[in-house]
């Protein structure tokens, strides 16, 4: 253990070794939160003696779960095991598996994920005879998470309808809900929800859990939610350590519940806290960091600190403006190809970060045009792709034999079952409070398509009895050749079903892994892991420029980040500035988030080109005035006047007159026709006044669909 104590920096090794039973670790970016974590728990077994069973971490994704299991194992030759580390949802899983009885419901209910509750709310527009476009889905399922996390029951929705469209959103609200309880479905808030709820409901239950935890380690705390904060401390009495980890400074996900306040209250709730700050950077050059810190600081509700680091001095920052979209896509190309050809670095280098997805067209098609490899992290992940839901419907049918599994997979192949078919087989179910699978043997229809349905079943119900003596290897294998989803795959036409099928062949490897790794598995276990598991991505290059959302990039790091879009209105966006300064301040962490994933080189850019999100040009973000002006090298254009582009120079030569005067006739493709009244001081805007409803608009004298009319 004292060689991994060795390793610590003076704060780590008090995080690590501290003896209190209320603990705050606030760790700055890139200052080694994970070691600390992970060190701690190491600790507390090796040192301490304490049993690992009594030991529960929680982390938001499964390969930090992972991640910190292999350090610790490695750290104590594998006597980590008996410690449960994971995520939130999946300790409810293993919590609700255990006591989910006492409320009427099996342990093997099914997790339903983002598809099976779209399937739901397109099953209640029939039922409803409403329109989706509507009660869109989005809206739908927000309004429901809404209600659920807040207490509200549908019968509570309905009570609170002001008008018909309340009503109606009351009525989606109840289908769902008892169409989760038909299937013994639970979704992602369900899983938190039903575990406070007999967290609470039975005090027996509560001390029988809090007694078998008396260690509780929460990472990335910054980002938990209220229901996720009662459930922690559901978990834990007068007795139990509590040991927080995260950064204030990097809470960016309020938009999904993520609560400041938990963090920077912490110390309230317990007055004993002992907060340690560890603000020794191991990431970032000097320049990038105290660039970020000197972003951050404008930020009021956090806690004061102050990031060092003892890493090389490195380059200013770079803020680079172009004329329009395409210019500062070249641009970005243009440094691209530069660091790669200084042979010191590969693509997987090099990251570009942005605020909005739809950012990223314009990248793309650069990175395309000069056969750039690069991979979109975000985009359809692993577990999305239709061939990959499909086969793991089948699964469930094995495990579960819910109505959205079978819907989905009861005519794939092609069995000649049509939606006339599906839609006569959910009525009959509905009407008998039972399954589509169970209403197949009392369905009346054509002979033909009786055999067909009644083949389907007997198919199902043989897997089920050989699956008991089969492994999760053999019962996939099976499913995949009896199905006829093998044929489909490899005797088609489509160049993209050869996709498709290797993606089926990676999913048997990822079950093939799992239970590798889990010898005493079932079946059910894996599809739970799985509906939890979003992290997996494939790519069959090894070597990419890495496109993503700031949000996505959070916890990864490269040699040379470039973020784009760094515009008013884009980042900060406008929905956030409406908030105020709560919302400016999320937006300034974010930036903080972005420019810390950096550690050697750092690029920042925008452009004066229109903006159709906004109705407007663009204006560079303030963010990029808040840097001191010490850490970053400004270049591009700074003037808008008569330009010419220069492929091989950095910015823009800029003649000194402009070619517009106040009185001209402009005419705007969108807007009409106007009179220039008024000219900005460094000539790059110009106030038209053209007629109603339009009326004076500041535009961008160089936007492309703006011109002077001819005399």
């Amino acid at each position: 253990m004292q060689q991994y104590l060795d390793l610590l920096n003076e704060k780590q090794l008090e995080a690590v070794t501290t003896p209190s039973q209320h603990v705050r670790i606030i760790a700055g970016a890139g200052s080694g939160k994970t070691r600390v974590l992970t060190t701690r728990i190491a600790y507390l077994i090796e040192e301490w003696g304490i049993d690992p069973t009594s030991i529960l971490a929680i982390t938001f994704t499964n390969k930090a779960a992972n991640e910190m299991k292999t350090r610790i194992e490695n750290m104590l030759d594998g006597s980590s095991l008996g410690a449960h580390i994971s995520t939130i949802h999946s300790f409810c899983v293993r919590f609700l598996r255990s006591e989910i009885r006492k409320e009427n419901y099996p342990s093997n209910f099914t997790i339903l994920d983002a598809d099976d509750q779209k399937s739901i709310i397109k099953e209640s527009y029939k039922i409803l005879n409403l329109e989706s476009k509507d009660y869109p889905i989005p809206k739908c399922l927000d309004f429901i998470a809404n209600h659920k996390c807040a207490g509200f029951t549908p019968e509570d929705a309905m009570s609170k309808a002001s008008n018909f469209y309340g009503e109606n959103m009351a009525k989606i609200y109840k289908y769902y809900d008892d169409r989760c309880h038909q299937l013994f479905g639970l979704d992602f808030d369900d899983l938190l929800l039903w575990s406070n709820r007999i967290l609470k409901k039975y005090p027996y239950v509560r001390e029988k859990w809090q007694n078998m935890f008396h260690y509780i380690l929460v990472d990335e705390f910054q980002d938990i939610d209220n229901v996720q904060y009662e459930l922690i401390n559901l978990l834990s009495n007068e007795n139990t350590f509590l040991y927080v980890v995260g950064d204030p400074d990097q809470t960016i996900y309020t938009w999904r519940g993520a609560d400041i306040n938990i963090i920077m209250g912490f110390t309230k709730k317990y007055t004993d806290c002992k907060t340690i700050v560890l603000e020794e950077n191991y990431r970032s050059t000097k320049t990038i960091l105290n660039g970020a810190n000197s972003l951050i600081k404008f930020n009021k509700n956090r806690v004061e600190k102050d990031l060092f680091t003892n890493n090389a001095v490195g380059e200013k920052i770079v803020h680079f403006t172009a004329a329009d979209d395409d210019r500062e896509g070249d641009y970005v190309v243009r440094r691209i190809k530069d660091i790669i050809g200084g042979g010191e670095y590969s693509y997987k280098d090099i990251a570009v970060l942005y605020r909005s997805s739809y950012l990223s067209r314009t990248i793309e098609k650069k990175l395309m045009d000069s056969r750039i490899p690069y991979v979109i992290f975000g985009g359809i992940r692993f577990y999305e792709r239709a061939e990959v839901k499909d086969m793991l419907s089948y699964l469930r049918m094995i495990t579960a034999r819910d109505d959205l599994s079978c819907k989905r997979v009861i005519n794939v192949p092609k069995r000649g079952i049509g939606s006339k078919t599906l839609d006569d087989l959910f009525e009959l179910a509905r009407d008998s409070h039972t399954s589509i699978f169970n209403s197949i043997d009392v369905f009346e229809g054509s002979t033909k398509t009786k055999n067909t349905l009644s083949n389907f079943k007997k198919m199902v119900e043989t897997w089920i009895d050989k699956s008991v003596n089969m492994t999760l290897e053999q019962i996939f294998q099976m499913v995949f050749e009896e199905s006829g989803y093998r044929d489909m795959l490899e005797l088609s036409d489509d160049p993209k079903d050869e996709e498709r099928l290797d993606n089926v062949k990676e999913l048997m490897n990822d079950v093939v892994n799992f239970a590798n790794s889990n010898p005493e598995t079932k079946l059910e276990d894996y599809l739970s892991q799985v509906a939890l598991y979003t992290d997996m991505q494939t790519s069959n290059n090894t070597d990419y420029v890495s496109l993503m959302t700031i949000h996505a990039a959070k916890g990864l790091e490269f040699d040379n980040v470039f973020v784009i879009g760094m515009s008013e209105n884009i980042f900060p966006s406008a929905r956030t500035l409406e908030e105020g300064v709560r919302g400016l301040e999320e937006e300034r962490r974010l930036a903080y988030v972005a420019f810390t994933r950096a550690r050697e080189h750092l690029y920042l850019s925008d452009n004066n080109g229109y903006s159709y999100s906004s109705a407007m040009t663009k204006q560079t973000s303030r963010f990029i005035k808040e840097i001191d002006e010490e850490y970053i090298q400004k270049i591009g254009m700074n003037l808008v006047a008569e330009r010419t582009y220069k492929p091989e120079a950095t910015g823009f030569t800029v003649s000194k007159t402009s070619k517009y005067k106040v009185g001209d006739i402009m005419i705007h493709d969108a807007f009409g026709e106007g009179v220039l009244i008024k000219l900005s001081d460094d000539g790059l805007y110009g106030d038209i006044a053209f007629p109603y409803p339009h009326q004076v608009k500041r535009v961008a004298l160089s936007f492309p669909k703006l011109h002077k009319k001819e005399k």
